[in-house]
């Protein structure tokens, strides 16, 4: 349940935050506060740099917008609120539009003070004007999770993240993990890009690849169709292009469709870590061990590549039974659980009538 809250508080205010029309001291205030924020939220986690969080914040998406909102007090932010939504006239738009995706939170010494009830009514504020019916949050906190079931949001899916220690790794399983399946798929062709891929292959992926993570376990989250989108890999690629990195892409082909897919990607900022990302297997073609062969040459590529790396990183579904058990096989342990919760203007109304509006909040 929410405490009630602190007696006497100091009074707090509620702004806008234009990554492009901030001051230089106001930027200065926001990197303490989201430097605590993050030693909060992920303690003991590597920082990405100020100046890339600042020059991530003033990008331009082609595909997403943002509003952003800041509570401070005496000088200092103390709370923020993100909301991300489908960018209006970007393609498939009427099919995103009633969705948003919400992420922010309060500094853990300004709480009991009525902060996040006043980010929430910026929240249901947008949604009403901008005929938003869902918003989806994510918690891997025990206390975002119990705000989160106070406000009457609903767990809609449960992810896990897995870690393992890069040089512990099977690598005489994996060896022959990818050599059976590399054989077992009876004529199925390999293609292996490592740093780029072209963009006009991944342009002709977009398709199977859409199939493929529609086809992955999401539990009971309300959303559109996903989708792979090029204009989000020429952001990605421009990303890592300023601060280094690669992309691995390993494909296992019948013709031209899909059988297999498994990508990662390596940040030079953090040269010690590899992240996974999607693994799958097109449906005629389970059963035949492709994904851990896929998998395998994936992570012995990057092995080749980066000897650097101690530590893999994946997130996966926890209804995802299957790749957990790969997973779990080459010795990956859960790192964090991650929830994503669902609410609706209703349930915020309904919440933020039992949090009447305090006199202390002032918005700006």
């Amino acid at each position: 349940m929410l405490e009630t809250r602190a007696a006497h508080p100091r009074p707090f205010s509620i702004s806008v935050f234009d990554p492009h029309q901030t001051s230089t001291e106001s930027w200065e205030k926001f990197h303490r506060y989201w430097q605590l924020r993050t030693e909060e939220d992920h303690p003991g986690e590597r920082r990405i740099p100020s100046a890339d969080t600042e020059r991530a914040l003033r990008e331009h998406l082609p595909l997403l917008a943002f509003h952003r909102v800041l509570a401070s007090c005496e000088g200092e932010f103390i709370g923020s609120l993100t909301l991300s939504f489908r960018r209006e006239g970007s393609p498939d738009h009427a099919a995103f539009a009633p969705y948003l995706d919400a992420w922010g939170g309060v500094l853990r010494p300004h709480r009991r003070r009525g902060v996040a009830s006043a980010l929430l009514r910026v929240l249901l504020g947008f949604m009403e004007a901008q005929g938003k019916t869902t918003a989806s949050i994510k918690a891997h906190l025990p206390e975002g999770h119990a705000f989160l079931a106070a406000i009457g949001a609903i767990e809609k899916h449960r992810a896990v993240e897995n870690r393992a220690a890069f040089d512990a790794l099977p690598w005489d399983e994996l060896a022959r993990w990818q050599s059976q399946a590399f054989a077992a798929g009876g004529g199925l062709r390999a293609e292996i890009h490592a740093g780029r891929v072209p963009f006009e292959r991944l342009a002709s992926l977009i398709a199977p690849f859409s199939a493929l993570i529609n086809d992955a376990p999401t539990n009971a989250l309300d959303m559109p169709r996903m989708r792979y989108e090029l204009e989000n890999y020429r952001t990605w690629y421009a990303d890592m292009s300023q601060r280094g990195g690669e992309h691995f892409l390993v494909l296992l082909l019948d013709g031209d469709e899909v059988a297999a897919m498994c990508d990662a990607s390596w940040d030079q900022r953090f040269p010690d870590r590899m992240y996974q990302q999607l693994t799958a297997v097109a449906p005629r073609w389970r059963g035949k061990g492709l994904a851990k062969g896929v998998k395998a040459s994936m992570l012995a590529l990057v092995r080749e590549r980066h000897p650097e790396v101690a530590t893999v990183i994946t997130s996966n579904a926890e209804v995802n039974a299957p790749m957990l058990s790969i997973n779990h096989r080459l010795g990956f342990a859960p790192h964090r659980h991650d929830a994503v919760y669902q609410i609706g203007p209703e349930s915020l109304r309904a919440f933020l009538s039992t949090r009447p509006l305090d006199p202390m909040e002032r918005y700006q």
